[in-house]
């Protein structure tokens, strides 16, 4: 039998098509960008012939542009989730679910702007980090699938607010049967379901009445990367240095604030300013950073002696491990960075928002981390002063965070290139 030459393997090779990838993370939050990128980089290191294009939104967008990733020209054609929620809310309330129930037409533009996009280029992953359009249009369509599909998410399943009694009981019901349904009918579509975080992460409830039990059937349908920190805990050095270049003398004490990405937390940052004179009587030595986020403009906030107030800041991660405390909102990313730094935190989480007060706290309560207050006793600045200044004198010892996660997701992934 013949035997191919070395100068014809050569061109083989050199005909090779290069793989690639599609990588489309939720704007919600920028927690889902940074952990992304953190798992693209890990994915490199194992495929480095992988070419991966993003397809995503502001404030996404401004993410992987700092962390120099491609991002595919159609995003410009995606309608803006962020701007949605952000009318959806008011005063530090979100009706999460409902919110989500009244985006139909965002979620059908932008999963024909997807469509458009893999019927131009082929990929051979597509990865989908809470791509909800997605993942429901492709159940919907399987013959439009044309790619390995893995899709990633850090909670599973709808859960009724108590306000909303009975009709949204069995609204969310319904969702999620409707969920269940699909996952049964077209389990090829899928190649991958992860879970970022771990089997005792997902909350120990029911899909509904009549229905499985989430954590029950998440770990028949899911694999688990742990929890995807993109980053290991910095160093005391390191802490020091980046307290040096905040300004944070050796004899203060700094108090980080910040309402993550998705602009609807301005309320609260309004409620921790009044608070913030309060503070600072009780003790002198403590300097606030007030972070407010790319959709939120550092100037709609009033300025209060001993407190600096930015928009956007870069490795937000390393300025939270660097604090004495922190009060923020209920997301998961920023609470989590803070639980693997060991910081104490206040956490508010957003009023009606499933998600931040059901999945959310029960995952910080596991790892022990924080302290959760409603918004409505934000409201008296002496009260949340006095919180803020017990909660700094509070040692903490959370459930250690795995460094891994990111590694973990990426073999994952790396299995279906």
């Amino acid at each position: 039998m013949a035997t191919m030459s070395g100068q014809s393997r050569t061109w083989v090779r050199a005909q090779r098509r290069p793989r690639r990838a599609l990588f489309l993370s939720s704007p919600i939050g920028l927690g889902h960008a940074r952990r992304d990128i953190a798992i693209a980089q890990e994915l490199r290191l194992l495929h480095p012939d992988l070419q991966i294009d993003w397809l995503a939104q502001h404030p996404v967008t401004r993410v992987l542009a700092d962390a120099g990733e491609p991002v595919h020209p159609a995003s410009a054609m995606l309608a803006n989730e962020s701007a949605h929620i952000e009318d959806e809310s008011a005063d530090h309330d979100l009706h999460a679910f409902q919110a989500i129930r009244r985006m139909d037409e965002i979620l059908v533009n932008n999963f024909m702007v997807f469509n458009d996009v893999v019927e131009e280029t082929f990929y051979d992953l597509v990865i989908g980090d809470e791509a909800w359009e997605v993942d429901y249009f492709l159940h919907e369509n399987p013959e439009l699938k044309r790619f390995a599909f893995a899709w990633m998410t850090d909670f599973v399943g709808w859960l009724p607010m108590p306000a909303g009694g009975d009709a949204e009981a069995a609204l969310t019901a319904d969702y999620n049967a409707e969920m269940l349904e699909q996952r049964s009918r077209y389990r090829r579509l899928r190649d991958r379901s992860i879970f970022v975080g771990n089997p005792d992460d997902v909350i120990d409830a029911s899909f509904g009445a009549g229905l499985p039990g989430i954590r029950e059937w998440t770990a028949a349908n899911y694999d688990f990367a742990g929890y995807v920190t993109g980053f290991a805990p910095p160093s005391e050095a390191e802490r020091a240095a980046v307290r040096a270049r905040l300004g944070v003398a050796p004899d203060e004490l700094l108090c980080v604030v910040t309402v993550g990405g998705s602009g609807v937390g301005e309320a609260l940052l309004h409620r921790v300013m009044d608070a913030i004179p309060l503070a600072r009587r009780l003790r002198p030595e403590l300097r606030f950073l007030v972070v407010t986020g790319p959709r939120i403009d550092p100037a709609s906030l009033p300025r209060r002696q001993g407190a600096t107030v930015r928009g956007f800041v870069p490795d937000l991660y390393l300025t939270l491990a660097a604090c004495d405390v922190a009060v923020v909102q209920g997301g998961l990313t920023t609470t989590m960075e803070l639980t693997a730094g060991q910081r104490p935190f206040l956490y508010v989480p957003l009023e009606n928002h499933f998600e931040q007060n059901f999945h959310v706290r029960h995952r910080l309560s596991r790892y022990g981390a924080g302290r959760c207050i409603r918004y409505a006793e934000a409201s008296d600045p002496a009260a949340l002063a006095d919180a803020l200044i017990a909660e700094l004198s509070h040692h903490v010892h959370y459930r250690p965070v795995e460094t891994d996660g990111a590694a973990r997701a990426a073999v994952l992934l790396g299995e279906l290139i």
